[in-house]
């Protein structure tokens, strides 16, 4: 009993500390954010916070069906994604700019284009909070979460290796799988594994363009049981990208540490992973490091290859290289953001593609324009791919209405200020500062009326070209990026992201292999169910049914099952 006692005595003053703590910090981020004179909201969790992330979404969701929370601060902005269902309406209530007051940070949220265009232009002012990625840091210091002039020598080493060269791979090793995922697809009466399988293709694209291991597609149903055993580099890769909250939380050393003792059997998997592909990467950057050394020449344009010639570059120019752990830390976070981004954006456009059949033809009448009497692995990347305009209009306006990845900036440890509109504002020192995405992607004022349907031929506006008399003449048609500073795909400035071309280029090819010749639909509930209702339910299941794990993403997109039927 004794023992008891002492155990359970303190629990009382833990929780009193806590609230304690608690109530200290929501006071003073209250009257910090009363200095920067705009409307606020209070809430009383910040979704930093881990624990409260598990749970944040079903207790909004609790809190919605009661009349008295339904439009509460808590119910409405404190879990992750609820600016995705907000969109603009917010802004629309309290002006362009408000802040979150909660107890870790205020959260300023800004829907204003020319205010958010100085935010990432002033990067000195407004530094990335590289803290919130720490947790990719798990293999090395990497571009994520580096800072100062370590970031700037990884950035600099890192933007040398993606170029059209691994481009050049990245496309032909699209084409190629998703001939295949296609072959499978088209060989079942409905498909319930699409995001399942594209998450496979893109692991296999990464593969190849990040590692230089070439593997085939196999559909779900096709993988074999992953066992305890020698695991090869794409397996010990994949089962780290389906476990990442787990290593991300856990850390390589503490998974490790536990595996001596007793862990179940799926995360001794997991831990073997981790040590399986810590091996691959070792093997892989001593054989390039011999190569280089040797003076032979480059046999393959991969991202490793291109990463570890690179920094031994920089490093014989004197300009500063990476360490063997900054290249194992920047490889896995080629992986981590290559992977899941493109997996998930191709997702929702895959089931954007099935409700608008209109769509799937117009971007086919471009693919057959371009192809002419060619089969798609017999184009040549660097003439055919610019001209893909349509394919890569299906990936902006996607990501326009479901941005997977957001950018945050923060004040750091210095007061500074921010002109929105025609007020300049005063900011405190670490105050967070999100450009609201979900409003200024799908504000009327800057989209038209119709901002919230998925419309890839937004983006198109005629081309022309300059024959040899100097007259201009109808040309191939080109990207319309609207106004600039409404549209951050792939972040803004220097710290935007050095694979969006490697994205484009992966998305656009796997456009093109899909919809060359074959067309998507949604399965029917029921004989009795019109297509045109089907088509619906697929719409209501992304806009209902998405929202954020790690990243933004259909969550349950097994519900619409797809079959595919070839024109």
């Amino acid at each position: 009993m004794s023992w008891f006692v002492v155990l359970v005595a303190p629990i009382p003053l833990l929780v009193a500390v806590s609230l304690v703590n608690w109530l200290r910090s929501m006071l003073q981020n209250y009257a910090a954010a009363r200095t920067i004179g705009v409307p606020i909201r209070v809430i009383p969790f910040s979704p930093f916070n881990p624990l409260w992330s598990l749970v944040d979404r079903k207790v909004a969701f609790l809190l919605r069906r009661l009349p008295y929370f339904r439009e509460s601060s808590l119910a409405r902005y404190s879990w992750r994604g609820w600016d995705i269902e907000d969109r603009w309406q917010s802004h629309y209530e309290m002006g362009d700019v408000y802040v979150l007051v909660t107890p870790q940070y205020n959260m300023l949220q800004i829907n204003d284009p020319e205010a958010t265009t100085s935010l990432f232009k002033r990067a000195a002012d407004f530094p990335r909070p590289v803290w919130v990625n720490d947790v990719l840091g798990v293999f090395g210091s990497n571009i994520s979460c580096a800072e100062g002039q370590s970031w700037k020598t990884q950035r600099r080493v890192a933007t040398r290796c993606f170029n059209d060269a691994n481009n050049e791979i990245v496309w032909s090793e699209t084409l190629s799988l998703s001939h295949d995922m296609l072959r499978y697809w088209s060989s079942k009466p409905s498909v319930k594994s699409s995001a399942d399988d594209i998450r496979t293709l893109t692991l296999n694209v990464l593969s190849r363009a990040g590692f230089g291991k070439s593997f085939k597609f196999q559909g779900r149903d096709e993988m074999p049981t992953t066992e305890i055993g020698s695991l090869s580099y794409r397996e010990s890769l994949g089962i780290i990208l389906e476990n990442c909250i787990v290593i991300l939380a856990l850390g390589p050393k503490t998974l490790a540490s536990l595996s001596r003792y007793w862990l179940p059997s799926k995360l001794r998997v997991v831990n073997e992973a981790v040590v399986s592909f810590q091996a691959h990467m070792t093997a892989m950057y001593e054989e390039q490091k011999r190569s280089f050394a040797a003076g032979e020449k480059n046999s393959d344009n991969n991202l490793m290859t291109l990463l570890v010639r690179a920094s031994q570059e920089a490093a014989s120019e004197q300009s500063g290289g990476l360490t063997e752990s900054e290249i194992y830390g920047n490889m896995f976070t080629f992986n981590f953001a290559g992977h899941d981004t493109t997996a998930h954006s191709s997702t929702f456009a895959l089931y954007y593609l099935a409700a608008n059949p209109e769509v799937q033809d117009w971007i086919s009448e471009e693919i057959q324009r371009v192809l002419g009497d060619r089969q798609p692995h017999e184009m040549d990347y660097r003439a055919d791919y610019p001209r893909f305009k349509r394919c890569l209009s299906v990936l902006y306006e996607t990501l326009r209405l479901y941005t997977v990845v957001t950018a945050i900036k923060w004040t750091g440890d210095r007061a500074t200020t921010l002109t929105v509109g025609n007020r300049t504002l005063n900011l405190p020192p670490k105050t967070i500062i999100l450009p609201s995405y979900g409003s200024m992607h799908t504000d009327p004022r800057y989209w038209g009326d119709d901002s919230l349907e998925w419309r890839p031929s937004r983006w198109i506006r005629p081309g022309s070209k300059v024959e040899a008399d100097n007259k201009l003449e109808p040309g191939d048609e080109e990207i319309d990026m609207n106004r600039r500073g409404v549209f951050l795909g792939w972040s803004e400035g220097t710290r935007d992201c050095p694979g969006k071309k490697f994205s484009q280029v992966e998305f656009v090819a796997l456009m093109v292999g899909l919809f060359w010749q074959w067309r998507v639909d949604p399965v029917k509930e029921h004989p009795d169910e019109s297509m045109e209702a089907a088509r619906q339910r697929v719409l209501d299941l992304i806009r209902g049914d998405s929202g954020w794990v790690l990243l933004l993403q259909m969550l349950h997109p097994e519900r619409a099952p797809l079959v595919w039927r070839k024109i």
